[in-house]
């Protein structure tokens, strides 16, 4: 038996119409999955903090004899950040990195790098960052100050640190508050001295973190 006309068109016809209710649903569902991010820090979730290892990264650079910037980057670091945002002084970071996570895109280069002559990771396998002090220099800006250990030495550095902004995210079910930070070194402060005048002795360092509150409200 043959399809009658009607039923040969509403085929057709109902391709669009539910391709039109699921773009409405995935649209609905990403509205309200989209974290309402603010940069209001007094909007801040006070209490612990601890490092997403997935959503951050520490990322180095150094001029290389003036050809080039060279980078790198550490794959295995954790951080954990504690305080009340109505007293960003009293504000407290702590982070460690895995120098044997060293990753410049060379296995036999990195190999080096983690060696004797520079990093030697195999005797100091740890840099420890902790804070010291954190002065607001603008309302979403801060010099986060503190101690570095690396190489075995500890100096104090300063982290120009800038908060991008926080809010309840749906998808980790916690509070989330993001930065990034920046900060020179001189690495023959901290007895990386291989070259020293030869290649240049300050390394940038970049960073970025998010951080999830630990038991969110």
């Amino acid at each position: 038996m043959k399809p009658r006309q009607a039923d040969r068109g509403r085929g057709p016809l109902w391709k669009p119409a539910l391709a039109a209710l699921g773009l409405v649903l995935v649209a609905s569902c990403a509205s309200v999955l989209k974290p309402a991010v603010t940069t209001d820090v007094t909007r801040v979730k006070a209490g612990d903090y601890a490092l997403d290892t997935a959503h951050a990264s520490v990322v180095f650079h150094i001029n290389h004899l003036g050809f080039s910037t060279y980078t790198g980057r550490f794959e295995a670091f954790d951080a954990s950040l504690s305080g009340d945002a109505t007293h960003p002084a009293d504000a407290r970071v702590e982070a460690v990195i895995d120098m044997t996570s060293l990753d410049v895109a060379n296995d036999v280069f990195a190999t080096e790098l983690m060696g004797p002559g520079w990093f030697d990771a195999a005797s100091f396998p740890q840099a420890v960052f902790r804070s010291t002090s954190v002065t607001m220099t603008s309302d979403t800006t801060a010099d986060v100050a503190g101690d570095l250990t690396l190489h075995g030495v500890t100096a104090p550095i300063v982290l120009k640190a800038t908060f991008n902004g926080a809010a309840f995210d749906p998808l980790r079910g916690a509070q989330v508050a993001g930065f990034s930070a920046t900060t020179d070194i001189d690495r023959t402060q901290f007895g990386v001295s291989k070259y020293a005048g030869l290649l240049t002795d300050t390394v940038s360092i970049a960073i970025e973190a998010e951080f999830l509150k630990k038991d969110p409200d």
